[in-house]
């Protein structure tokens, strides 16, 4: 058997996962992992992203949606892991993915952004859009 994944959302579907389990061979990886981030939170973590990205300075840099994700990540979690550049003259931060996210972790992410942005006076497009 190659790589398989099953979503738990019925009882056929823990028989058919029980099944995969009895008729695996010795040394099978199973991993059980919560539901991933759904797209609607995907997306409204990126509108987010795009208004500090498009209102914000950070420490008088403008920075892009995917380095303010990286920054919120590290508040979410914090995982300082830095590596230098294959050059040697910088450094790599190896952080986590947003990815990789539980629905759940993906809900204090947006929490965490919603909150730094209130408080910073960003001007969220998306809850103007979802309140008219």
């Amino acid at each position: 058997m190659g790589r398989a994944t099953v979503v738990l959302t019925s009882q056929a579907d823990k028989q058919k996962a029980a099944q995969w389990v009895m008729k695996a061979p010795w040394n099978t990886r199973v991993t059980f992992a919560a539901s991933k981030r759904s797209l609607p939170q995907n997306d409204r973590m990126w509108a987010m992203l795009t208004d500090i990205a498009s209102q914000m300075t950070y420490h008088g840099i403008k920075l892009a949606p995917d380095d303010w994700k990286l920054l919120f990540l590290d508040a979410l979690k914090r995982e300082v892991r830095m590596v230098p550049n294959l050059e040697g003259n910088g450094f790599v931060s190896l952080g986590r993915s947003s990815s990789d996210l539980s629905k759940q972790e993906m809900s204090d992410l947006i929490e965490v952004i919603f909150a730094w942005g209130a408080n910073n006076g960003v001007v969220f497009h998306d809850d103007q859009a979802r309140a008219a």
